[in-house]
């Protein structure tokens, strides 16, 4: 099983639809006054666009080990985790509050955070952002299960 922490000397992949902007905004600034990297997928306005133009690239970087994990930003967070996790090496999880994203690092080792725009505001964002962060995947008992999860 891969390491139960996040590589953060490699950039944080974050996209987001039109619904997502404003937050994928605010969300970089809250990473970049951390003083982490950031690598923007886009989208670069709030004009609409469809959502999987911005969660395959950030899946990708992720997959490929380019960024430390990923956060998709939409109106639910439906489509982009849909379609993040159609990627063999991505376990998005849709979170919305703190315990939901301690959760998902903890007991599923997700390694992109997906966030409802339309269902949360941007502080809470901020702290699912750091609890995802922060937490380490606990292995034991859940390294099993998360391992079943892959599609061979």
């Amino acid at each position: 099983m891969e390491k139960n922490t996040f590589n953060l000397a490699l950039p944080v992949a974050i996209g987001s639809d039109h619904a997502g902007f404003e937050y994928k905004e605010e969300v970089i600034s809250f990473l970049e006054a951390k003083g982490l990297k950031v690598k923007d997928f886009g989208t670069s306005s709030k004009d609409s666009v469809d959502y999987p133009d911005y969660a395959h690239p950030v899946s990708t970087a992720v997959e490929r080990e380019e960024a430390a994990f990923g956060i998709l930003i939409c109106g639910s967070a439906n489509g982009v985790a849909i379609t993040a996790n159609k990627h063999q090496g991505i376990r998005a999880a849709i979170c919305w509050g703190e315990e939901l994203s301690r959760l998902a690092r903890q007991h599923n080792n997700a390694n992109v955070l997906c966030i409802p725009a339309r269902f949360v505001d941007v502080p809470v964002a901020n702290e699912m952002v750091d609890v995802f962060i922060n937490t380490p995947f606990e292995g034991g008992r859940h390294e099993n299960r998360v391992r079943k999860m892959a599609c061979l």
